[in-house]
């Protein structure tokens, strides 16, 4: 295949909510540009980018793919996205690495939630965007009307570049306010037949016209200028003041389709070559020392993994940007993140699972390689002569959604976490941990679409079948007041028996605590919990009550203890012991009689104490529209919500509360049912309190049942 220049190269990310059209929109491209012969449909299950048996029968895109065609001698680099919230992972990734964002709006229904979704991403990636609203040959469309609401939503910067003639049913003319032409598509697509605008429709076009010239001006000085002495633009200064507009985020041109029928696809595809800007053109990309890359071929070779995948017949694929240099086939490079060398063994260029293998890379271009030794997502590949750091990796949202995951078949738990794991390197917002605290399996995800998908793997491709439940809460267990103990181990079954008797007292561990005084201390141990807390052991035996060999079993009784409190299970913290007195057997006494003596002694001491149990507490921010404010209040009220604070944030509103982790279980099912998917959210931990005493209780009671089931 053609090595092409940066120049010539275009990267464009296709984004925006479900069933705007964007497969289709690709698929259109691919055959415009002839690099496919026969278009395909999501409903016939045969087009390029969704080709994975779960996107079949979904008939929706879970993946991103990669695609790329050629039009007016450029390449263009195409990344399809899905539309659902739950993937937004997979947009990160392309916007990371296309230089545009070709955000397809659904004709009938305008901004939708998802397309909010999209536009925040671009948002933080600094994207540029061109809007396409599609679908417009369907009865509901409306053109007029989404472009008042992607003003509404999106700001003044949104210009019309197309409008429609005749939206709805027929739909194939549009006038082009760049060419200022009236074009009318074929169906099936390709070049429109040019004509002058119709009489009818002159006032509209000079009236959008001079808007979009006016629009392109504020691109760039020198061309204001000339829009001060000349009054218009010339095309060529026109494409400029865009392609400057659109990388500064001043100007958002909008483009009219019907990717169904090919309408409209082959101006997009001129206006992308014509004017979207080139991958030099954009801002350079710093490695985490400050080295700049910006897309030049004769700089020290660089790379970006934005995305991995497992695909079948090639196995581990990594898709990467060149940001500096040429890529080669057979080339050493070095991965900063483990400092190993790594062979860039084979290169593709991929439509779809359909691949064409090349031999060289150029700075702006995108392609995947194989067979790389241990390459994440979000890793860099450098020329090992230049001895730069990596890039800055992916800003990925944080996991909304947590289940609890097993086998049915505990023989596959082994078998689970290995396939959980390898998701993971595929798709990194997918986080899996074992939690040793409570003794689960965590699945980390952002939302239940997010874990379907995950579950649709393990049955189709995996043939496990998994259950899933509310994962356990993390409490800690301490005590409020002083008291004391003791406990007697004896076991006699013949010969050697067992005795061990403990007294202790326990009070709780603040900053300057004081000693009972009751008794002398004769040593101490400090220990700072893992999860947070101490707990504080004195040695107060006198008079060999205990001989000091069997103190360390006690000690390790009660850590034993505090890693399994004796209220619900939780980590114990927070609390002072005093073992005292105690009694030996010359013959019975050993370490594991002292070790259990001093647990049960614990146990008695720390209910008696005052016992109380703490939960996480974590701040949340929700972002919601202003009209759904009090449906989402109700809400989190009934989640026990402390409410902090609420702002206004342009047409939204944000709530500041503080939340018992307890209650945040779905949530993100919740609101979005809450808000038809316009909300958003965060958390973060705050700190433990207390738990109100009814639902201690309540806690209490369940842990006693599940030890009543055990037994």
């Amino acid at each position: 295949m053609k090595v092409y220049e940066t120049k010539d190269i275009r990267n464009i990310a296709l984004i925006g909510g479900a069933k705007s059209g964007k497969t289709t929109m690709a698929e259109s491209m691919l055959f415009e540009g002839k690099a496919i012969n026969r278009k395909g449909s999501v409903e016939d299950q045969n087009t390029t980018s969704d080709y994975r048996p779960i996107e079949l029968e979904r008939q929706n895109s879970v993946h991103s793919s990669l695609l790329h065609t050629t039009y007016n001698d450029k390449k263009i680099n195409l990344v399809d996205t899905p539309g659902f919230a739950d993937f937004v992972g997979e947009t990160i990734g392309a916007l990371n690495v296309c230089d545009t964002a070709l955000m397809m709006v659904n004709g009938q229904s305008g901004v939708e939630a998802t397309t909010e979704t999209a536009w925040r991403q671009t948002l933080a990636a600094n994207s540029p965007v061109l809007f396409s609203v599609n679908q417009l040959d369907h009865h509901g469309a409306n053109f007029d009307e989404t472009i008042t609401a992607l003003k509404d939503y999106f700001g003044d910067k949104v210009t019309v570049v197309q409008y429609p003639v005749n939206s709805g049913e027929g739909f194939d003319t549009v006038i082009d306010l760049i060419l200022m032409k009236q074009l009318k598509f074929k169906e099936g697509g390709g070049e429109p037949e040019v004509s002058d605008i119709p009489d009818d429709e002159k006032d509209k076009a000079e009236e959008l016209h001079l808007a979009l010239v006016e629009n392109a001006a504020e691109g760039d000085e020198t061309l204001m200028e000339k829009y001060f002495e000349n009054d218009t633009l010339t095309l060529d200064e026109m494409r400029e003041g865009v392609r400057l507009g659109m990388i500064t985020r001043s100007i958002f041109p909008v483009m009219c389709s019907s990717a169904k029928h090919g309408i409209g696809v082959s101006r997009i595809l001129d206006f992308i070559t014509m004017s979207c800007p080139t991958p030099d053109e954009m801002p350079s990309r710093k490695t985490t020392d400050g080295a700049e890359y910006s897309c030049d071929a004769s700089q020290p070779t660089a790379l970006f993994v934005f995305k991995t995948s497992i695909e079948q017949h090639l196995g581990e694929v990594s898709f990467f940007k060149v940001y500096g240099g040429q890529v080669k086939e057979g080339q050493d490079l070095i991965n900063p993140r483990t400092g190993n060398k790594e062979r860039i063994s084979q290169m593709f260029v991929l439509n779809g699972k359909n691949r064409e293998k090349v031999d060289t890379v150029s700075a702006g271009d995108i392609a995947v390689t194989i067979k790389l030794k241990d390459i994440k997502t979000a890793d860099s590949l450098m020329d090992p002569k230049n001895g730069s750091d990596g890039f800055e990796g992916l800003q990925l949202p944080s996991e909304l959604y947590t289940v609890a995951m097993k086998a049915v078949n505990s023989s596959d738990d082994e078998k689970l976490g290995s396939i959980l794991n390898e998701m993971h390197r595929t798709d990194p917002t997918l986080v899996v941990e074992f939690s040793r605290e409570l003794k689960q399996m965590l699945l980390k995800c952002q939302g239940e679409f997010h874990l379907n998908t995950v579950k649709w793997y393990l049955n189709n491709e995996h043939k496990i079948e998994v259950e899933t439940m509310a994962p356990k809460i993390p409490y800690r267990e301490t005590i409020t007041k002083q008291a004391r103990a003791d406990y007697r181990h004896k076991k006699q079954s013949g010969g050697s028996g067992q005795f061990g008797e403990v007294h202790l007292a326990i009070q709780p561990y603040v900053e300057g605590y004081k000693h009972p005084g009751d008794f002398p201390v004769r040593g101490t141990d400090e220990h700072e919990m893992p999860w947070g807390g101490k707990l504080i052991f004195h040695n107060c035996v006198v008079g060999g009550a205990i001989d000091a060999r069997f103190l360390p079993a006690i000690l390790k009784g009660l850590m034993e203890r505090m890693n399994e409190g004796p209220l619900t299970g939780s980590y114990a913290r927070d609390i002072v012991v005093y073992v005292y007195d105690g009694k030996m057997h010359p013959v019975d006494s050993n370490e594991i009689s002292f070790k259990l003596a001093g647990r049960h002694a614990f146990s008695t001491a720390f209910k008696n104490a005052g016992p109380k149990i703490m939960e996480p507490i974590m701040d949340v921010v929700v972002t919601i529209p202003e009209d759904m404010m009090g449906a989402a209040m109700t809400d989190l009220q009934g989640r026990r919500a402390i409410i902090m604070g609420m702002d206004g944030a342009g047409k939204n509103q944000v709530i500041k509360a503080k939340v018992p982790l307890a209650e945040m279980s779905k949530y993100v099912t919740s609101l979005s049912s809450i808000t038809s998917g316009r909300g958003i959210f965060n958390m973060t931990y705050d700190q433990y309190q207390q738990v109100p005493s009814d639902v201690q209780d309540k806690l209490l009671k369940a842990y006693e049942e599940s030890l009543a089931e055990e037994e």
